[in-house]
């Protein structure tokens, strides 16, 4: 008699230890569905990051772009129009017409990574397209990270989700240039940036 009463205390106490696991897990779950899908990493020199390391089974398009990091810094669309945005005109090539795009500065997502002290980063687009750009040429020309075009959301398969880029036409040493050249440092689709010391 005593042992069924140890028996069925002994499985009630795992019934509750397994129904408490059951609500944080569901907990973690709520939460990271509350979060939208990440749409930028940046590793290299940055902080503490917000994630670990590369999973090639689960980061397949960065695994195939030869990419390696231990953790790095991500950021969805709502942690990116958290911060304070800018608005420029540009002149684009594909119309040659002046857009209005919007989206916080490279400078400031970098610096939200832990990343301010970087000298130089490469910025990688989702078609394998990769520019080397030091942050002094960043902060002068003020690199924005798009998230809207002309008051839209970039769309993914247009030049998004996210363009680093900047307003060329208040550059002369930019405008020199033909329009075709004028934003070979702007990666359109920008999903990766690595920060380099």
């Amino acid at each position: 008699m005593k042992k069924r009463q140890f028996l069925a205390a002994g499985l009630l106490g795992m019934s509750s230890v397994a129904i408490a696991a059951n609500k944080e897990k569901q907990a973690a779950c709520a939460s990271s569905k509350d979060a939208g899908p990440v749409l930028l990493t940046i590793t290299g020199a940055i902080g503490a990051g917000n994630r670990g390391a590369l999973d090639p089974v689960l980061d397949q398009m960065m695994a195939k772009q030869k990419l390696q990091f231990n953790r790095a810094h991500t950021f969805d669309f709502a942690s990116l129009n958290a911060l304070p945005q800018t608005t420029i005109k540009p002149t684009l090539e594909y119309d040659s017409k002046q857009h209005v795009l919007s989206g916080p500065l490279l400078s400031d997502v970098l610096s939200a990574a832990g990343a301010a002290a970087a000298g130089d980063v490469l910025l990688r687009a989702v078609d394998g397209y990769a520019v080397q750009v030091s942050m002094a040429d960043i902060r002068k020309y003020r690199f924005i990270v798009a998230t809207h075009l002309d008051g839209k959301a970039i769309p993914l398969g247009g030049l998004g989700p996210l363009w680093a880029v900047y307003e060329a036409d208040g550059f002369p040493e930019i405008m020199e240039k033909p329009i075709s050249a004028r934003f070979a440092l702007c990666p359109w689709g920008t999903y990766h940036i690595e920060a380099k010391i």
